[in-house]
């Protein structure tokens, strides 16, 4: 249940902080006006509560293996949202990631 947790927090994290970038670009670059960027930056606050969520107590682990999810959710997010389509490097360096995230958060440690 720790690790399905953990997924799930990492997937929110991924929407709130993509999702609030996306929306800060759009309402700055796109010119959707400063609600869209203010909804942005109320998500972007959101997603540094969520990561407090975690069960591990380690930051400096937490955010290391976010950083995969977000290379792979930023991915995902373009393809979705943008009508980016990842090439095949694209999606074997998020895969890459997405491994280096299993590692750092989820092998077994003795301790």
């Amino acid at each position: 249940m720790t690790v399905a947790r953990s997924v799930l927090l990492f997937l929110l994290a991924a929407v709130l902080e993509i999702g609030g970038a996306w929306l800060v670009w759009q309402g700055v670059r796109e010119h959707r006006g400063w609600a869209w960027a203010g909804a942005g930056v109320v998500a972007l606050g959101a997603y540094g509560f969520v990561a407090t969520l975690q069960p591990d107590a380690h930051f400096g682990r937490i955010l290391a293996a976010y950083g995969g999810v977000f290379v792979a959710g930023s991915l995902a997010w373009g393809a979705a949202v943008d009508g980016y389509r990842p090439d095949r490097w694209d999606v074997a360096g998020a895969l890459v990631c997405l491994a280096g995230v299993g590692l750092i958060m989820y092998a077994p440690r003795g301790r």
